[in-house]
């Protein structure tokens, strides 16, 4: 018997909340969820709340990047248009999430958010990286590029 964990990721739809088996090396681009039919690439950041943060925390061994943001907030509004370009740079191999703090307070505080916005990454169900500030252009690229390991 072969063991398939180590060849299979677990991506967890945010459209519908089930969670879908997707081979390593199949880029995000080409999956769909088996419940929803929905993409599961986010070539645009996708708007969740703390329940479905809990669920991909709890069962999600794909890359993601969320954005803990809320809407007063200038560098918030600033970063936006980088973030999203990242995010259709990126979209076969990271996902991209946005977290409002104002709506999702609970959250926030659980994630041990000080200031807006702050970026945290997470791959293999941990998180590996967290970065407060807004990050735009090439400074925001280099940081996803390494914080995942990624070349292109």
């Amino acid at each position: 018997m072969t063991d398939t964990s180590v060849d299979t990721r677990m991506l967890v739809c945010v459209h519908c909340g089930a969670t879908n088996r997707v081979s390593v090396g199949q880029p995000l681009t080409g999956g769909r969820c088996g419940k929803c039919k929905t993409g599961l690439a986010t070539p645009q950041p996708v708007d969740i709340d703390e329940k479905m943060l809990a669920r991909l925390q709890a069962r999600d061994t794909g890359a993601y990047v969320l954005d803990v943001w809320a809407p007063w907030c200038g560098p918030c509004r600033m970063m936006a248009p980088a973030y999203a370009e990242a995010a259709n740079r990126f979209a076969g191999q990271v996902r991209f999430f946005k977290l409002n703090s104002d709506q999702n307070q609970s959250a926030s505080s659980g994630l041990g958010i000080r200031g807006i916005p702050t970026l945290i990454a997470w791959k293999d169900a941990k998180k590996i990286a967290q970065q407060p500030g807004a990050q735009t252009g090439d400074g925001l690229i280099n940081w996803i590029k390494s914080t995942f390991r990624l070349s292109a």
